[in-house]
């Protein structure tokens, strides 16, 4: 026969942590869905104007992004307070543009290349005159498809 031990020191039983692996992956597919990244550090100040007749995008990933607006604080003080244009990461003049769409359209599949979009995020305060430059240099590499983002009207 076996022998019975009654001292009574029966300790805590030991947490079951072998669902915390499946817990943790489930958290971290969760975070991986719901969070959006920012492609492109914004250099330049953006408030967009009010519109009324807005349209929603349908794919992004055809869209290429040209903003426009003053520098942010931190580049003021080697740039100035005049408008500047920013192609993703990257200050550029004018004349940069038509070489910056080449690129962008042959980074695409060549199926997507004629649904190719430009979309000028150009901040309310800025001058009509380098809207216009812009858009000749887009005209120059055959970029007709030009969109302008704004804010709903409240």
């Amino acid at each position: 026969m076996g022998k019975f031990s009654k001292t009574g020191k029966r300790g805590m039983p030991r947490m079951n942590t072998s669902s915390l692996p499946d817990l943790i992956f489930t958290l971290l597919f969760f975070f991986m869905m719901v969070t959006t990244m920012r492609e492109v550090t914004l250099k330049v100040e953006f408030r967009a104007p009010q519109g009324t007749e807005l349209e929603k995008l349908e794919k992004k990933s055809l869209v290429t992004f040209i903003y426009v607006g003053k520098p942010t604080q931190e580049f003021r003080k080697t740039l100035g307070d005049e408008t500047r244009i920013q192609l993703n990461d990257s200050f550029a003049e004018t004349a940069e543009i038509q070489d910056y769409i080449i690129g962008e359209r042959a980074s695409m599949k060549e199926e997507d290349q004629p649904q190719m979009t430009v979309s000028l995020k150009v901040d309310r305060d800025t001058k009509m005159g380098i809207v216009t430059d812009i858009k000749e240099a887009l005209r120059r590499a055959y970029a007709l498809k030009i969109n302008y983002s704004a804010a709903k009207r409240q």
